[in-house]
């Protein structure tokens, strides 16, 4: 599954989540997020669809929820996901200015890596 919304540069990821993963979630899915997403809110989310969160809880936090490290180092393939995209310089540093030119671009880029 790929999904993604473009926002201003200077807007968190994290807020973002929950709008984009909501379509997305089946019940006995593991959804792998970074140690960032780690957030109580998302965490019911992803629990209420009946999914598995895999999240690495912030190191501050009082009472840890349960955490699975072998699921988590299937997050590697995430980052991998991202090299990729970002070796397409283009996007990687956005000169594109118009929202539609840049989703434009990222579909090019989808499709060139689901080709290769």
């Amino acid at each position: 599954m790929l999904g993604w919304q473009v926002t201003e540069g200077q807007a968190g990821d994290a807020p973002q989540a929950a709008g984009l993963l909501a379509p997305w979630l089946a019940p006995a899915q593991d959804v792998v997020c970074d140690g960032a997403y780690d957030s109580n809110a998302l965490r019911a989310l992803i629990a209420e669809a009946g999914a598995n969160a895999v999240i690495k809880p912030h190191p501050n936090r009082k009472d840890p929820p349960h955490f699975n490290p072998v699921a988590y180092k299937s997050r590697h393939r995430i980052e991998q996901t991202f090299n990729k995209f970002k070796q397409f310089r283009r996007l990687a540093t956005r000169y594109d200015k118009l929202e539609r030119t840049f989703d434009a671009f990222i579909c090019l880029r989808v499709i060139t890596l689901y080709l290769n």
